[in-house]
């Protein structure tokens, strides 16, 4: 038995009116008829008495009334619990930010979106941007805060919103003869030995880009995962660390000198996500959220 002809045979019956009630569906009269009808052969009797002016529920619909209701009714209830279970599974937000949460309040926006939408459960993995991208791909999380590059190199099934941009700075043992300046060009830096996050990070592939760019390939002394551990083996004399200024922050001390480079070097932080497929209603708004509070 079609639900919406049910639909439409209650609405019929408290109405009274096919054109009116035609009219409140937002559909044809002669649908209307043609759904009723066929309700009708089903059930094995007419439901109405009609006239030329309006139409009469006769017993057969009278009976069969009630029971149209409550079919509705259960129809309506059913929706509303599918949908809250589906609203209670969607509210689950899988993640994923760069290790500098702090220094770039990513993990204030994570916070106010929790205090904002308690009803949302947030999952943060932390990681790297390249093994973001593939958590993203694999549809393990449906957005990450990655640093890029360049905002415009940017696949085409992902959009992104441009959280803030940092800057990279070389950082100089304190008694390197450069120590003093504000900022150096890479090509016044292209002899020195150069100490460099890991590999399959985004900022080892921005720090090299940047050198060729420079016209050089650089001398790379060492990697690391911590961004301390070149901090300090830099002021140890042991080579010059390329990094971004606001993770560094005030950690650099005495035993170092930071100095911009120049041409400057620009980063982007963005919040990514999928834009062919479709996100969860919280995720949803967890992107609006990081689009009002941009850092």
């Amino acid at each position: 038995m079609e639900l919406n002809y049910i639909r439409h045979f209650v609405a019929l019956a408290e109405n009274g009116n096919y054109l009116e009630t035609a009219d409140a569906l937002f559909m044809a009269q002669s649908s209307l008829s043609r759904h009723i009808k066929s309700l009708e052969r089903e059930l094995g009797a007419p439901l109405f008495d009609r006239t030329t002016r309006k139409v009469v529920l006769n017993d057969f619909g009278k009976t069969f009334l009630p029971y149209a209701r409550a079919m509705l009714k259960i129809q309506d209830e059913c929706g509303k619990a599918l949908q809250g279970y589906l609203d209670g599974v969607s509210s689950i937000i899988n993640a994923a930010s760069i290790p500098a949460m702090v220094q770039y309040h990513i993990t204030d926006v994570f916070a106010g979106f929790q205090k904002e939408n308690p009803g949302c459960r947030l999952n943060i993995t932390e990681s790297d941007s390249t093994k973001i991208w593939k958590l993203l791909e694999e549809g393990k999380c449906e957005c990450g805060f990655i640093r890029a590059e360049d905002m415009d190199r940017m696949p085409e099934d992902m959009e992104q919103v441009v959280f803030t941009t940092d800057h990279l700075v070389a950082v100089l043992p304190a008694k390197h003869p450069f120590a003093k300046k504000k900022a150096v060009s890479l090509g016044m830096l292209r002899n020195e030995k150069f100490l460099f996050l890991d590999k399959e990070t985004s900022m080892y592939r921005i720090c090299v880009n940047a050198c060729r760019e420079a016209g050089f390939e650089p001398d790379v002394a060492f990697t690391g995962f911590r961004g301390e551990n070149l901090i300090d083996l830099a002021a140890k004399g042991m080579g010059v660390a390329l990094l971004t200024r606001k993770p560094i922050g005030d950690a650099a001390g005495k035993e170092v000198a930071l100095a911009d480079i120049e041409p400057r070097v620009t980063t982007f932080v963005s919040l990514v996500y999928p834009g062919k497929r479709r996100l969860s209603g919280a995720a949803r708004r967890f992107v609006d959220y990081v689009k009002n509070h941009e850092g």
